[in-house]
């Protein structure tokens, strides 16, 4: 799938034949062993840090509970995105692979922008569970019963696994002849999109329904749950009961900065920073990919207690009682 050489000259040929040919970091290719190393940093925290969220709920009977499910979600969520870009980002870092074959490019096109559509739909059902807890506490078991739960999390798999197979099939349909240059070291849409000569016009509109669909709706959705339980907690008696409901969404409001921030920074680079340096695409790009699944354990680690003490008890074997 994957062919070691440096930079070819790309020639037109047909889709069964052709590859693309990524990019590494521009202007600093012959740093790349040591760029490598921060990159290798990263993914290492991604892989444990969720792994050991996994194995931590998994193993601890307490953490059966319906925030924890989802955060479990989130995790397998981050685990994905961080395993679909390793393969190409460290491959050209390290051994210096530029090109990538058609239908691979595709596979990683599919679960890349999957991923990333998931990630924005767990952290909407996560505001959902939050909503729940906070303004009916007194139903909180009896709605999000595992049934429910398992509900979710298929309609998730579902939206995000449709939204995306439409893009990939309009895309893949089109006829690359112009320079099978990408500007990433992964498959993204918007920079496959812009190799295609013929009309685009289908993608586009149907790129823009997504962006309504996905990267808006989801969060006004999550705005407007927090606005509900902003307007719950300062209907309560006390400041403590105020700041303790508070304090239980700080991880969750965290991830979603995490993700959106970082997001709406690579749209306005796209829109408004077109001339920029490609290393500004570059740099915004990996931190959009990589920022979610290296910060989401940690901020869960640190600010979850039963997250803090299940790492303990499974480093040292204890038992929680």
């Amino acid at each position: 799938v994957l062919h070691s050489r440096s930079m070819p000259e790309v020639t037109n040929t047909t889709q069964g034949s052709f590859y693309f040919i990524l990019t590494g970091i521009p202007g600093f290719e012959a740093s790349h062993i040591w760029i490598s190393i921060p990159f290798c940093c990263l993914y290492t925290i991604s892989i444990m840090g969720n792994t050991t969220i996994l194995t931590v709920i998994s193993k601890e009977p307490s953490l059966h509970q319906p925030m924890y499910l989802f955060l479990s979600m989130l995790a397998l969520t981050d685990l994905g995105l961080t395993l679909t870009t390793l393969p190409t980002v460290m491959q050209l870092l390290w051994f210096n692979v530029h090109e990538i074959s058609f239908e691979a490019c595709f596979a990683q096109f599919f679960f890349l922008h999957g991923f990333s559509f998931m990630e924005s739909s767990v952290l909407l059902a996560m505001s959902f569970d939050r909503y729940v807890a906070i303004c009916r506490p007194l139903h909180y078991a009896s709605i999000l019963t595992g049934e429910v739960i398992g509900k979710i999390g298929l309609a998730i798999i579902c939206r995000c696994v449709l939204a995306v197979l439409p893009s990939l099939f309009l895309l893949k349909r089109l006829p690359f002849c112009r320079s099978h240059l990408l500007s990433h070291s992964y498959c993204l849409h918007q920079d496959m999109i812009r190799l295609v000569c013929a009309d685009i016009r289908v993608n586009s509109w149907y790129g823009f329904a997504l962006v309504l669909l996905i990267i808006v709706m989801d969060p006004l959705l999550i705005v407007l749950s927090y606005t509900l339980i902003l307007k719950s907690i300062l209907g309560t008696a006390s400041w403590t009961e105020r700041f303790r409901a508070l304090n239980n969404c700080l991880s969750h409001v965290l991830a979603v900065l995490v993700l959106y921030v970082p997001m709406v920074g690579v749209s306005m680079t796209h829109r408004f920073a077109k001339h920029a340096s490609p290393l500004v695409h570059i740099i915004m790009a990996n931190t959009y990919l990589l920022a979610p699944p290296v910060m989401n354990p940690i901020i869960y680690s640190v600010k979850t207690k039963q997250i803090r003490q299940g790492i303990f008890n499974l480093l040292f074997q204890r038992k929680v009682y």
